[in-house]
């Protein structure tokens, strides 16, 4: 059997690439040691998702380890060797603002254990396509160093520039800037994955994530807004919004068309290829923006203050520019624009909450 190694497994990403392998035929060794719940507290657990594959995917093996545990890793990638057909790489510290509370957890969680799975990949399966969800902080706050404008309910890249079509495109530079501790350990991974497609000749990518976003998110206050957001909204919670007057914009990938992007990057690799990944201008939203549609659509009225502190590095705009990987893959293409993500998230929201 053709395996693939989801590190991150019951995360949003990791459990949606679980289900959409699994369904394809592929066995499934899943990692996840639920460190999130450590990160942001038990609200924010997996527990539940890796307690459902365990009882209900017959092709699916789970591993409750840390991916610092760089011989246990070993050992994982030795047993199944080149049956390892694909390593998709989510495990993370998520959060710049927690980043700054245990630097070295953040480090070495972000980059030593990403450098754990491209070695024992590239000794075990070389062969295998070797996908990481990087992000967009990787620029660090370079994107706000461009011409803005500020709008009733958003800031806006001025039309003249030539990034306001379409996004962020790759070229962007990622030196000198202000990245946060999170987006400095998160480009050393970035680097690293280049690096192992450049140097080693393994196909590898990495997609450079604005927000995303689905149904599956375990939103805390420090990561997953719009998760939060609207988990605020239906508990009638106040929400704190952290400077730029509420009209920062972000685009929002659902995780169902992330996980579309990583198959068809599967059947055609590259290597050490880089991607901007995010809803682009087809799904974008301010927190205001945000915070209307989900009146609109739900009629809660969130509850929320607005202080003039930003956190240190955030984005004012990201918009992401996804035309180079379009332009490689012409095949992929959006299944969910801003307001068929909402409304799914509130759906499943208000049946759990």
């Amino acid at each position: 059997m053709d395996f693939v190694l989801i590190t991150g497994s019951a995360g949003l990403i990791g459990s949606e690439a679980v289900n959409f392998f699994h369904n394809k035929g592929f066995g499934v060794i899943g990692i996840d040691n639920d460190m999130r719940s450590y990160f942001f507290g038990k609200e924010a657990s997996t527990k539940s998702n890796i307690d459902f594959f365990k009882e209900k995917y017959k092709n699916y093996k789970h591993y409750s380890i840390d991916i610092r545990n760089e011989n246990v890793i070993r050992e994982i990638f030795q047993e199944y060797n080149t049956d390892i057909k694909c390593v998709i790489h989510t495990a993370a510290q998520p959060s710049h603002d927690w980043a700054a509370k245990e630097p070295f957890t953040d480090f070495t969680v972000n980059a030593n254990g990403t450098l754990n799975i491209l070695e024992a990949a590239r000794k075990n399966c070389f062969d295998a396509t070797f996908i990481f969800t990087s992000t967009n902080k990787v620029y660090g706050d370079t994107p706000n160093y461009l011409p803005l404008q500020e709008l009733e309910l958003r800031y806006e890249v001025q039309s003249t520039h030539p990034f306001y079509r379409f996004g962020i495109d790759e070229t962007m530079s990622i030196d000198n800037s202000k990245h946060s501790l999170f987006g400095a350990s998160k480009l050393a991974a970035d680097i690293l994955v280049q690096e192992y497609g450049k140097y080693f000749g393994m196909k590898t990518v990495i997609f450079r994530g604005g927000c995303l976003t689905g149904p599956a998110h375990q939103g805390a206050e420090l990561h997953g807004f719009l998760a939060y957001l609207i988990k605020c909204a239906l508990l009638n919670k106040k929400y704190s919004i952290y400077g730029y007057k509420g009209k920062q914009v972000r685009d929002n990938i659902h995780s169902f068309d992330l996980i579309n992007a990583f198959w068809c990057f599967y059947e055609k690799p590259r290597k050490g290829e880089v991607y901007n990944m995010g809803g682009s201008r087809h799904s974008n939203i301010s927190m205001l923006e945000a915070i209307a549609m989900i009146r609109q659509i739900s009629g809660h009225q969130l509850k929320y203050e607005i202080s003039e502190t930003n956190r240190i590095g955030d984005h004012i705009w990201y918009i992401s520019d996804v035309r180079k990987f379009q332009n490689h893959y012409p095949s992929f293409s959006y299944s969910y624009d801003m307001e068929r993500i909402m409304k799914e998230m509130l759906m499943t929201a208000e049946k759990s909450l």
